[in-house]
């Protein structure tokens, strides 16, 4: 289904808008000026609009990247004081991005800094208790308004009025994500009372888009609850399965979100660099670089015939050291040159979902 065709009417859909890409980049915060200009130059060339950033500390060389080291937001004592080093980085890394074309969504929180105990979150509650205890709650309130009214001196402005720079927010990435039967009896309610504290803290502005932050696969991603959600605009994904990433799986999806009015956005994905099972992409034997580019072109091509935009997961600016969990491509790989491919054909693909407000 590509742009240059008719507008589709399928199941009372109009697909007319255009599709788009984009990566995630979690320790984005402690890219050098040098490492930021290699990865926005190899984004912009692969047409990517989007990058999604972390507000986690981070320290050392993760995906063998040399970062300057920046802590979390919050610390392991208590919800305050805030250190807002992770935010003074993100105002100058999003001025430069800006420069290539490149929005950021943020994420407030991770369930891997959750489980790990990084901050007090999880010191405190733990991923039992942090996601219904009051007062977890309620600190978690906080620290979305204090994100939002955090003002970039680039501009002035709160980053709440910042749609200039800024394409959503989010509050965690895969809340909940060792606890199926949790996520599915509470998800819901977590998470849409965090998107009506985005949208207070927007003044419900419509600048900005709230959004989820994804589960562990597509069903977990997209669970009946967010559909309805009023303070919810975009519905995130998150899928490394082969299953996941086809078509037919995401075909009724989109028309469960479209006769919602929700946006859909397969918000993580990647091709493993080794030759085990996709989605238990352990240190193994190298998978032909061939078989791997197939992957990238079949499954970006899935979600392209979908409607469905999509962010790789993910998109480093060094050579891949390629340990476990290895999805990510570098910008200096001979690999580089097919994200590069599939990077600029989405926008060749049409969706239901029109995105070119909050993408301008």
């Amino acid at each position: 289904m590509r742009l240059c065709s008719v507008l589709i009417l399928v199941a009372k859909v109009v697909w007319s808008a255009q599709s788009w890409a984009g990566s995630n980049l979690y320790y984005a915060a402690g890219l050098s000026i040098a490492q930021q200009n290699t990865l926005f130059t190899g984004l912009q060339a692969s047409g990517v609009r989007v990058l999604r950033v972390w507000l986690d500390g981070q320290s050392g060389s993760p995906k063998g990247t040399p970062i300057t080291a920046f802590p979390s937001l919050q610390g392991i004592s208590g919800p305050t004081p805030y250190d807002d080093t992770v935010l003074n980085r993100l105002d100058d890394f999003m001025l430069n991005a800006k420069k290539f074309g490149i929005k950021l969504t943020i994420s407030m929180h991770s369930f891997n800094a959750l489980e790990a105990g990084n901050d007090f979150y999880g010191k405190w509650y733990g991923t039992g208790d942090f996601y219904t205890d009051a007062n977890a709650k309620k600190y978690f309130q906080d620290r979305i308004y204090h994100v939002l009214s955090h003002v970039n001196p680039h501009n002035g402005k709160p980053w709440s009025q910042s749609s200039e720079y800024i394409f959503a927010f989010e509050a965690q990435n895969e809340a909940m994500n060792n606890d199926e039967a949790k996520l599915r009896a509470t998800g819901p309610e977590w998470q849409c009372t965090m998107a009506k504290t985005f949208k207070d803290a927007l003044g419900n502005s419509t600048d900005i888009l709230v959004t989820t932050g994804g589960g562990g696969w597509v069903d977990t991603s997209l669970l009946d609850g967010y559909f309805s959600c009023p303070a919810i605009d975009v519905l995130a994904i998150h899928a490394y399965g082969p299953a996941d990433m086809t078509t037919s799986k995401l075909a009724p999806y989109v028309g469960k979100a479209a006769a919602a009015r929700k946006m859909l956005l397969m918000q993580e994905w990647g091709a493993c660099y080794h030759d085990t099972i996709n989605n238990s992409c352990q240190v193994s034997g190298v998978l032909p670089e061939t078989t791997r580019a197939a992957n990238l072109r079949a499954w970006a091509s899935a979600f392209g015939d979908a409607g469905v935009p999509w962010m790789y997961w993910q998109v480093i600016p060094n050579d891949d050291p390629h340990t476990a969990w290895d999805y990510e491509i570098g910008t200096t790989e001979n690999i580089f040159s097919t994200f590069k491919e599939i990077g600029n054909a989405a926008k060749d693909y049409i969706s239901p979902f029109d995105f070119s407000k909050w993408l301008a």
